[in-house]
């Protein structure tokens, strides 16, 4: 009997962009954690960010299943990607087996990711300093991508990560690059969704930035640009910005 031909594609760019994509454009998630007391699986949905680097980041509360889970076993696995019209199985789809890491208040951190998060979720400010709620940041290990019917990948964890010299220094003067940035062009992010097709709406803001690519966010649409290459300075994001939203095409 022949062998049958792997379902499983060899992993290209043109994959981990899109993984990438769908892992940084998600607005919310659903968690697989195992259950501490039955071992069962147990699947929930979670409001998702991403640190400088790129990796997802949870807000939960300590009171949740989830969270009690977590706390027993870091492993989890998220899966984002958006169903569109039609099947929902058409439609891309990445799965991140990850391992949890709380930050604490205390942590170096911790402040960035309160910003960061808060820029995407602002009306997580309402909770946010509430005791007990805490951050995870998701390690990836490893990562499952469908691309549609026929298109399967496996990713390493490294795929999913933006590794840059740059992040810590980026990260540092981020608010301050995207304030500047809008003081030299307000109309920048309406100008960036209509060059991206982005779904109409008058209140577009740039609500994220890393060496790798930005966010914008508009109500519930959010849309994640990637450059073509890592950006080495905020001078360098600013530039792949500004050429995005007002080159010729």
């Amino acid at each position: 009997m022949k062998d049958q031909p792997s379902p499983i594609r060899e992993t290209d760019d043109d994959a981990r962009k899109l993984a990438r994509v769908l892992l940084r454009s998600a607005r919310h998630a659903a968690i697989a954690v195992l259950d501490s007391e039955t071992g069962f699986p147990f699947a929930s949905r979670v409001l998702v960010a991403t640190d400088i680097d790129g990796t997802p980041v949870i807000l939960v509360s300590k009171l949740s299943a989830h969270t009690r889970a977590l706390a027993k076993d870091s492993r989890a696995s998220l899966l984002t990607g958006e169903p569109g019209k039609g099947d929902p199985l058409a439609h891309p789809r990445l799965t991140t087996q990850c391992l949890a890491e709380p930050v604490e208040r205390s942590h170096a951190f911790y402040d960035r990711i309160r910003t960061r998060f808060l820029a995407r979720h602002p009306k997580a400010n309402l909770y946010v300093d509430f005791p007990d709620f805490l951050f995870f940041r998701l390690k990836p290990e490893l990562g499952s991508l469908n691309g549609g019917f026929g298109r399967a990948y496996q990713l390493e964890g490294n795929d999913l990560i933006i590794q840059s010299a740059a992040n810590e220094e980026i990260a540092a003067c981020a608010a301050e690059t995207v304030r500047d940035l809008v003081e030299r062009h307000p109309d920048v992010a309406q100008t960036l969704a209509i060059r991206l097709n982005a779904p109409k709406s008058a209140s577009w803001r740039i609500c994220g930035i890393d060496p790798s690519g930005f966010d914008l966010i508009s109500g519930d649409f959010l849309l994640r640009y990637e450059f073509e290459c890592l950006a080495e300075e905020a001078d360098h994001i600013c530039s792949n910005i500004s050429k995005t939203a007002y080159s010729i095409p």
